[in-house]
């Protein structure tokens, strides 16, 4: 599927290769049946906008199967505590009515469910909208758009607050989007939503936050752009350390709120190292081929003692790294995860075996790959025996 938002501005910089379904976890019956696409990246000078080019449906990446359940990690279930509680301290005066998008399994809408607000969810996928809803949440089990957003009673300029985490890059056509949201906000209402931060990835050339489900990665110069086309205004940005590295967003009507100072500072900042033009992208396709080589020298080598390597987390963030680097079963024995729904299946495309965490704890390998690296702190206090004898390694810098 061809990504039709500002197709005629993109100049096209680079390609990942064919990639797999991110989430993709196979059976091994259904290794013939996998689906591929050519994961290639451009750049949009005008809208300064970093995106795929091409993308599966988003049917076939959000449904009943989809294995992230955002209550699996207590260090997200903290993060979004936290996030609700700043929520509620800064623009909940007067509030009744919330609305998340792409709300998981309620983690984080569960916070208001006892505010004496409306409070809705929009979850395309059914198996853990089934979870929200269990949670007291009206959730609703479709996309956002313009028509689903009918299902909420009296909807036009009557939403105090619209949120989203980690979601709104997942979302093909950013018009429709944003000119939903510019309907729904109510006068003074607010979109707040948490984004993996384009100045983050090329900073640290962790080019796994590229893959079918990112289809846009964000920075304050895109917001900025891409905002003042629909009625709204940028008016606050604060830094995060969620997804190894992402911006908190704050948007409202243009003319209904004071614009911090945070995001001019911010669309500086980006000007000066060449984050809002093309530039910045070249050095990082140059820093993504330097990281590849290194990384399968390094993994060779490993390979060369005779010692074994193991991943560990079955992210959709490996996907891209395994297929990518080309990195199979001949140089990673296995991958140990915790979700239930992906033990005993296989990696996307390279088709490495899941493994539960008992196995890893019977079978300690070596060294391990951490493809969760953005939650080294969690896991590392979480492995602290393994870390006194085995050897952790990423594709990223873990200091």
């Amino acid at each position: 599927m061809k990504n039709n938002y500002s197709k005629s501005n993109i100049n096209p910089f680079m390609s990942f290769g064919k990639m797999p379904i991110a989430n993709g976890f196979i059976k091994k019956n259904d290794f013939d049946k996998e689906f591929f696409f050519e994961m290639k990246v451009g750049f949009d000078e005008k809208l300064s906008l970093f995106q795929l080019l091409e993308h599966p449906k988003p049917e076939m990446m959000f449904n009943e199967n989809y294995p992230f359940f955002t209550q699996s990690s207590k260090f997200m279930i903290k993060r979004f505590e936290d996030y609700a509680k700043w929520v509620k301290e800064i623009f909940f005066n007067k509030t009744k009515r919330i609305i998340e998008i792409g709300s998981n399994d309620g983690t984080f809408l569960q916070n208001f469910t006892k505010d004496n607000l409306e409070v809705y969810g929009f979850e395309p996928s059914k198996n853990v909208s089934d979870i929200s809803k269990t949670k007291g949440i009206n959730s609703i089990n479709e996309f956002f758009n313009s028509e689903t957003i009918m299902q909420i009673d009296s909807y036009k300029n009557n939403i105090d607050i619209i949120t989203a985490a980690n979601v709104i890059c997942h979302i093909p056509d950013i018009e429709e989007l944003f000119k939903t949201i510019e309907q729904c906000l109510s006068k003074k209402g607010v979109f707040v939503f948490e984004e993996p931060y384009l100045g983050s990835m090329m900073k640290k050339v962790s080019y796994d936050q590229i893959y079918d489900e990112h289809i846009y990665i964000f920075s304050v110069s895109a917001i900025d752009k891409i905002s003042k086309n629909y009625g709204l205004r940028l008016i606050d940005v604060l830094e995060q350390s969620t997804h190894g590295g992402s911006m908190r967003y704050v948007l409202g009507r243009d003319g209904e709120h004071i614009i911090n100072k945070s995001v001019d500072l911010k669309l500086k900042e980006e000007k000066k190292i060449n984050l809002d033009n093309i530039e910045s992208c070249i050095e990082f396709k140059k820093n993504c081929e330097n990281s590849k080589k290194n990384l399968r020298s390094k993994i060779l080598s490993i390979k060369n003692k005779d010692q074994n390597i193991c991943g560990y987390a079955a992210t959709s963030k490996s996907t891209t790294i395994l297929n990518y680097c080309n990195l199979g079963s001949d140089l990673i024995d296995y991958i140990c995860d915790t979700t239930p729904e992906k033990i005993g299946k296989f990696s996307p495309g390279k088709h490495i075996p899941i493994k539960d965490m008992d196995y890893f704890y019977k079978n300690q390998p070596d060294v391990a790959f951490l493809f969760a690296w953005n939650h080294k702190n969690e896991i590392f206090e979480k492995e602290k025996l393994f870390s006194k004898k085995g050897e952790w390694i990423a594709h990223v810098d873990l200091k």
